[in-house]
């Protein structure tokens, strides 16, 4: 539901939102209140003394505050437990128990001030044990006004100032945009979220140069994040409660499918590809794409023998021609641990890092006779800023046909790499040591992005050429930019990994659907929450989530989630007919980009909950990247996107053969032949 409204303004919070909060907050006023209570009683003798009368007067206020701040404690949480998060109809009168709490911390305030003046100045002569308490109960309040002051500082909505006076004529929730005054209302709520988004950038990212390259990349997340979400009204504990609806209801749809009815994961190509002997080559390459993240991730995966490893090799390390690396070469002695190569094995080395700049390194893998580029994925700031330029950018490549583009931040990074590689000569020095070996590109994450794009970009130069890209994102190339990298790019995605399922496209797909879960839900946001978050750490059965759409008429589902304090009242896509996932209305307002190459899934072969020191089994299937269109919520979906756990996935499947490699039930039932 939309925020609540109180002193003039929105904010991030609803009238929902107080329950937990208040209930913490009613623990500890109860705790402080029978704390005080027991000092007044055992000290109300000891206060005979010079200025000992100020002293227990303030005891005795103290504690008629603390009475009254429980009691509207209390009426704030009851209140806030009614109704559901689109019906705050018996919510209506939390605004003015709002303004009464409120006016509570006025007193305590000015008390609080009192009390630190009596202590330090009319304490003398009094019973030390007396006013050491005292001086306790006045920390205590001073302690909790702060974290009240904390609190109001993290539901600040800047977005959330009043927005001016709607026409009378107009009706709240539905209003026509076409008009001049629906129009205009729109372009300044836009350009003032989008500033908003752009200032709070800018302050994450202080520490970085504020040069054109950032500003414009500033202003294009900003754009596509305020864009992203001007058409919601809801606060983030309502996002909150609709993915532990959603993850929900996604596992208990995949405990009742039938496995000989749906098949997931279909294959990607018509041709038929050795599935063993891919895997083979992905580990191998995996092993580089790992390397490529330099001593972070090296020291991750050998917390015991990693920096006195590291530590052996700084003399030797520094004395190679690294482009921005680290004054110590930690990151050059990783990645030469990391890959068993040698100094001389190595053409180039860069860890420079800029926006649109990522780090990579070129070398010969003697093993498998290739000229390998290993692309760094997301380790930085600047990274993050490169991810998050997720608008579209032509990608023009000769010999495809069909409209070709890309995500921006991605096919910049990857036309950085080219030009090195290509106009520096680095590929020219590589293969005038080996000329006849393969070239051969990988990356995990933004680096797996980025290597499939410079492969797409060199295929026309290196026709022979291989690519691995490990948890790609999901928004990355046009369908036929995808179906043209498929006879070279293998993407490899492990589990529920977010990143591979990640686009603009699914984003709106992900908000649609939250809103119909909260929407249709009739249970109080608070049980919701706490449900989920026992689900998340305990597991159980899934929860039936009871449904309001018996009580509510469809056409009331059609309209917007947007209550009459909303900033921006929008007509969107997003909440129309939201009862049906196939209704017209969800067609996607955003081009669509998908998985390059080949997708190879790997997956837990087992139940999706396990004991810690169970053995994990994996299984391995050619799959489309038609599968990754839909966001699946799960405690995995960041676990299974670390660089060391698909390591440890493709290690499995390929050292442990007798004991890993086994065909899926789902596959066998579908005579599906390229499964392991």
């Amino acid at each position: 539901m939309p925020g609540m409204v109180a002193f003039g303004r929105r904010w991030g919070i609803a009238s929902d939102d107080l329950v937990l909060p208040g209930a913490v907050e009613l623990f500890v006023r109860l705790l402080w209140w029978m704390g005080t209570l027991m000092l007044y009683t055992l000290h109300k003798g000891s206060f005979d003394c010079h200025g000992g009368g100020v002293l227990h007067s303030y005891l005795v206020v103290l504690l008629v505050l603390l009475g009254l701040v429980i009691l509207s404690l209390c009426t704030i949480i009851y209140v806030s437990a009614q109704g559901t998060i689109t019906n705050p109809g018996p919510r209506r009168s939390m605004p003015v128990l709002v303004y009464l709490r409120a006016l509570l911390y006025l007193p305590e305030i000015v008390w609080a001030c009192l009390g630190a003046i009596w202590v330090s100045d009319d304490s003398q002569g009094c019973d030390p044990a007396a006013v050491g308490a005292v001086i306790a109960a006045v920390v205590a309040s001073w302690i909790l006004l702060l974290a009240t002051g904390l609190g109001v500082v993290f539901v600040f909505d800047p977005l959330g100032d009043s927005r001016p006076q709607q026409p009378a004529q107009e009706q709240l929730g539905v209003r026509d945009l076409q008009s001049s005054e629906g129009s205009q209302f729109m372009s300044t709520a836009r350009s003032v979220a989008t500033k908003v988004w752009e200032s709070r950038l800018r302050l994450l990212c202080c520490c970085l140069p504020q040069d054109e390259s950032h500003r414009a990349a500033f202003s294009g997340i900003a754009q596509l994040v305020s864009g992203f979400f001007s058409d919601t009204d809801l606060v983030p504990s309502d996002i909150a409660a609709g993915l532990a609806l959603l993850h929900q209801e996604q596992d208990k749809l995949e405990h009742h499918r039938d496995p000989d009815d749906i098949l997931d994961h279909s294959p990607s190509s018509p041709i038929e590809v050795d599935l063993e002997v891919e895997l083979e080559k992905a580990a191998h390459c995996m092993q580089f794409a790992a390397a490529a993240y330099g001593w972070p991730l090296y020291i991750y995966s050998n917390l015991l023998t990693g920096p006195c490893k590291l530590s052996g090799d700084w003399s030797q390390a520094a004395e190679y021609d690294i482009v921005g690396g680290d004054h110590l070469g930690c990151h050059f002695s990783s990645v030469l641990h990391s890959t068993g190569l040698g100094y001389r094995d190595f053409i180039y080395v860069s860890f420079h890092n800029q926006i649109y700049e990522i780090p990579f390194f070129v070398a010969l893998d003697h093993k498998r006779e290739a000229i390998l580029v290993a692309v760094r994925g997301t380790l930085s700031l600047k990274d993050v800023l490169t991810d998050l330029s997720a608008e579209c950018e032509n990608l023009p490549v000769d010999g495809v046909s069909g409209t070709c583009y890309a995500h921006k931040g991605i096919s910049q990074a990857a036309r950085y790499i080219y030009k090195k590689l290509v106009n520096d000569g680095i590929l020219n020095q590589a293969f005038s040591i080996a000329p006849e070996y393969k070239l051969v590109i990988t990356g995990h994450s933004l680096g797996g992005g980025t290597a499939s794009l410079l492969a797409i970009l060199l295929r026309n130069s290196f026709p022979n050429l291989q690519c691995y890209a490990f948890s790609p994102p999901g928004g990355l190339v046009s369908k036929a930019l995808a179906d043209y990298s498929k006879d070279f790019v293998v993407s490899v995605v492990l589990g529920k990994d977010l990143v591979p399922r990640l686009s603009i496209p699914n984003m709106e797909d992900l908000k649609r659907r939250i809103l119909k879960m909260v929407s249709n839900c009739n249970k109080p946001k608070f049980r919701i929450l706490l449900r989920g978050c026992w689900y998340e750490v305990f597991g159980g059965e899934p929860d039936d989530s009871p449904s309001e759409l018996e009580q509510r008429l469809e056409e009331e589902l059609g309209q917007p989630l947007l209550g009459e304090e909303s900033l921006v009242i929008r007509h969107s896509s997003s909440y129309q007919s939201m009862a049906s996932d196939d209704s017209p209305a969800h067609t996607a307002t955003h081009l669509p980009l998908f998985l390059p190459g080949r997708v190879l899934y790997i997956a837990e072969d087992g139940p999706s909950r396990r004991s810690c020191f169970s053995q994990v089994r994996y299984r391995a299937e050619w799959s489309s990247e038609m599968s990754f269109r839909s966001i699946l919520i799960s405690p995995r979906m960041l676990a299974d996107h670390m660089p060391d756990a698909l390591l440890r996935a493709l290690r499995s499947l390929t050292t442990e053969r007798p004991f890993s490699l086994c065909p899926s039930s789902s596959s066998l039932g579908n005579n599906h032949p390229n499964v392991i």
